[in-house]
């Protein structure tokens, strides 16, 4: 993975992240993975939020995915 791929990954999570503020809550970068995998942590109001998988997928993973197309899977980790 390329630095132009994290640098494209932190500035998608930084366009989502006022949404998740809003909230009270956000988002923190944890990993990439080598095959591609988006690894990331909730926090505040969003890491006990019964909506964050919706969040996950609806949101941040088809974010991520259009604006950087070799993400392959977004994963929430605890």
């Amino acid at each position: 993975m390329g630095d132009t791929m994290l640098d494209n990954i932190k500035k998608t999570l930084d366009s989502v992240r006022p949404f998740l503020q809003a909230d009270s809550g956000d988002v923190e970068l944890i990993e990439v993975t080598d095959d591609d995998i988006v690894k990331v942590k909730f926090t505040g109001a969003c890491h006990d939020c019964p909506m964050s998988q919706m969040t996950l997928r609806a949101g941040i993973e088809r974010t991520l995915m259009l604006n950087v197309p070799s993400v392959k899977r977004v994963e929430s980790i605890e």
